[in-house]
């Protein structure tokens, strides 16, 4: 078993996200998956349902790690409302160096994943000048 993975984005930035991610790594060591909300998300309920539905189909156990675009925003916001009993974890801010690490650490637990993505992310930020 292990923690599955999802991209909770606003339109394509996730699937755009995972589709680097394979054209890198070529096979994806986790179950992951993309959810995405749209800027005016108009039935919220609907979503949150959906959302919970994607976060039953990764959980094998170790629990969901939610990587998110955007703080505060309804994709981080819609992430925090999951069923009770289940095990997720949010990193917000993704960005494909944060991708790539969590996918290179795979066999890390959801709370070693965090610290993964939280420092994968930072890292993969470099200034020029």
């Amino acid at each position: 078993m292990s923690v599955g993975v999802l991209l909770v984005t606003h339109p394509g930035i996730g699937s755009s996200m995972l589709d680097a991610a394979q054209r890198v790594l070529r096979i994806m060591p986790l179950k992951v998956s993309v959810f995405e909300v749209p800027w005016d998300v108009d039935d919220r309920d609907a979503y949150s349902r959906r959302l919970n539905q994607e976060l039953r189909d990764l959980d094998q156990g170790q629990g969901v790690l939610a990587l998110v675009d955007l703080y505060g925003a309804s994709p981080y916001n819609m992430s925090a409302s999951q069923e009770p009993g289940r095990t997720v974890a949010r990193v917000a801010g993704l960005n494909l160096p944060m991708l790539l690490r969590v996918f290179n650490y795979a066999e890390k637990d959801l709370d070693g994943l965090v610290a993964v993505a939280r420092d994968g992310g930072r890292n993969g930020v470099i200034g020029d000048g």
